[in-house]
């Protein structure tokens, strides 16, 4: 243990041997995550009145330093942080040895002209007389956005009808060519950028919103020297009096698939001129459907919610399926959940998954949260693409626990609760693509602390060879984890339920509803 004992003002308590600094400070060089080892600082009196950086891991702080930081003092590195909740955190740390964690902690401090301005989660355990502090930043949301922008060729853009401002995402001003200095385009130059003969369905998209209605046009656009396809998805938010406040548009741009072939299709062109194996094509298409929708291996926390994603291909099939899922906290703190599937296999299946998976996506981010009109949206884009699926989409509000679903052709969510498992009351909806008028009734569930939610796609029940009710078997396993829940419910669950079937990929979305 430190003797705190040391006289002398501002005094370091007493070292570990200088063979144990060194062992710690190669270890934590090579963790790839936020770790830093502290050691205590006394006063004359033996009071802890400051921190030193023992040992750090490699990862930049958020001002950018490394290891550089070794040596130097907790109140001269990070300022803001002295005599506030988590300076606090250390010291009852160090004083009781138990490990504390800050969630959500927000560090707010200023250095050389730079402002850091950033979410940790922060835990602090006592090692070897110190504190050894992991974080982890939680404010990386607007660089996933600029990914999946970039991925998606996708941008979006809002529009205040009331003070006439505009505002732009990064992918937008990608998209356009345009400097993000120049700030948005005004509508003048948007009208002038688009090609006559395709001025009157930009007037037509006005028009819509004008109704009071959402919009779906493709224009050509002059961007820079190029011009390009781009499909606008817009939709209006409107007063209690019906007045326009706010047109909310996302933005993809479509130039490869209109001008020439989708990247899909390319793909496919190349597999069918070249003769490639059956084999190469299912590598392909798994590729493709990893880097559409990556399958975490841990479980994600959602806002009220944790989710554990589940997915296994088919063992007897070449080529993989269209199985798709979609998770995520919304802006309005409710949470999005949908899985779903794409009728067929290979690439065709795939591309069919990419382009539902991505438009719900669109869909998200311009505001609907009506399960029934989300899978009305999906419905007509089936029918535009020629293929077929199903899914199911819910909405979840931890305010009120209440889960708002719709179907389309879905076997309807398990809910398992206290030991037992119900199918939840399955309203009506025809699978996608099937019919252009097909509409899809919303109902509502109510959700309780520790309750366990599954939504899946049919492989995980229907097997030709199978000999037993195999939706039984998913269900006692269910009530046996709902009986006691804990942390490790959802890695446990998908250990029992997840074995792959023969003639069909497996996907499954597994809820676990928190306090």
């Amino acid at each position: 243990m430190v003797d705190h004992g040391v006289p002398g003002e501002h005094a370091a308590v007493t070292q570990p041997g200088t063979s144990t600094v060194e062992a710690v400070r190669e270890i934590l060089s090579a963790i790839p995550a936020g770790c830093t080892w502290l050691l205590p600082v006394t006063s004359a009196d033996g009071q802890v009145v400051d921190f030193r950086v023992a040992a750090t891991s490699d990862r930049g702080d958020v001002y950018g330093r490394g290891a550089g930081r070794v040596g130097g003092l907790l109140s001269e590195l990070y300022p803001a942080v002295v005599d506030g909740p988590l300076w606090h955190v250390y010291h009852e740390v160090l004083a009781s040895g138990e490990s504390r964690r800050l969630p959500d902690f927000r560090y707010a401090g200023r250095r050389a002209g730079v402002v850091a301005d950033s979410l940790f989660d922060v835990t602090a355990h006592r090692v070897l007389g110190g504190i050894l502090v992991s974080w982890q930043r939680l404010d990386e949301d607007r660089r996933r956005l600029e990914h999946t922008e970039l991925l998606g060729n996708l941008g979006w853009a809002e529009y205040d009808v009331v003070t006439g401002t505009r505002e732009w995402s990064p992918g937008l001003y990608r998209i356009v060519e345009r400097d993000p200095g120049l700030g948005p385009l005004s509508r003048a130059e948007q009208s002038a950028a688009v090609v006559p003969a395709d001025e009157g369905l930009r007037e037509a998209a006005w028009q819509t919103l004008d109704s009071g209605a959402s919009s779906d046009v493709t224009v050509r656009f002059r961007a820079g020297t190029s011009m390009k396809y781009l499909r606008i998805l817009s939709d209006v938010a409107r007063d209690a009096e019906g007045a326009p406040l706010k047109i909310y548009a996302v933005v993809q741009d479509v130039t490869a698939r209109v001008d020439s072939r989708s990247a899909i299709e390319r793909l496919s062109d190349q597999l069918r001129t070249r003769e490639i194996t059956a084999l190469a094509e299912h590598r392909l298409a798994g590729q493709l459907q990893s880097l559409i929708q990556p399958v975490p291996r841990e479980p994600v926390p959602l806002a009220g919610v944790e989710v554990l994603v589940g997915y296994l291909p088919a063992e007897r099939l070449v080529q993989v399926g269209g199985d798709w899922y979609h998770a995520q906290t919304l802006p309005d703190g409710s949470v999005a959940l949908a899985v779903g599937d794409v009728a067929g296999h290979g690439l065709e299946a795939a591309s069919g998954m990419a382009h539902l998976r991505f438009a719900l996506v669109a869909w998200l981010s311009i505001g609907i949260r009506d399960p029934g009109v989300l899978l009305g949206h999906m419905n007509r884009l089936c029918r535009q693409l020629d293929i077929t699926g199903t899914a199911v989409i819910a909405f979840y509000d931890a305010s009120t626990r209440s889960l708002c679903w719709a179907q389309a052709g879905h076997p309807p969510p398990l809910l398992s609760r206290a030991g037992t498992t119900t199918t939840l009351d399955r309203p009506p909806g025809l699978l996608l693509g099937a019919d252009p008028h097909a509409t899809y009734p919303v109902v509502t569930a109510r959700l309780r602390t520790g309750d366990l939610l599954l939504l899946y796609t049919d492989g995980l029940v229907e097997r030709r060879s199978a000999s037993g009710d195999l939706l039984a078997g998913v269900m006692q396993a269910l009530s046996a984890l709902s009986r006691n829940p804990g942390d490790q419910t959802l890695p446990r669950l998908r250990d029992l339920v997840h074995q792959p079937s023969p003639d069909d990929d497996t996907c499954t979305l597994a809820v676990r509803v928190l306090p």
